[in-house]
């Protein structure tokens, strides 16, 4: 699904058109970008949380010359399934 499909998708369950529905989609993911850059969590029960991990730096090899490099430390975003989601799916 792309996020135009899901734009599409959240205006005919919400019944509100399409532009208040891009709108609501680009508050909830402005608000996980500013909770997860701060370092905190955003919990949605039921459904998952998403959390800021951080990565430690490490040696790794170039998978076509077999030569060692240096992988730099970085910040990812993990989401953790929540059980509702999790039963549902399955």
């Amino acid at each position: 699904m792309t996020k135009s499909e899901l734009i599409s998708q959240i205006a005919e369950s919400a019944d509100i058109n399409k532009n208040e529905a891009a709108n609501a989609l680009q508050a909830f993911m402005d608000a996980v970008t500013d909770t997860t850059k701060k370092g905190d969590k955003l919990t949605l029960i039921g459904f998952g949380t998403f959390s800021l991990s951080e990565r430690s730096a490490r040696t790794g090899r170039n998978p076509q010359t077999g030569k060692e490099i240096k992988i730099p430390a970085k910040k990812v975003v993990k989401f953790k399934v929540g059980k509702q989601l999790a039963e549902t799916v399955n």
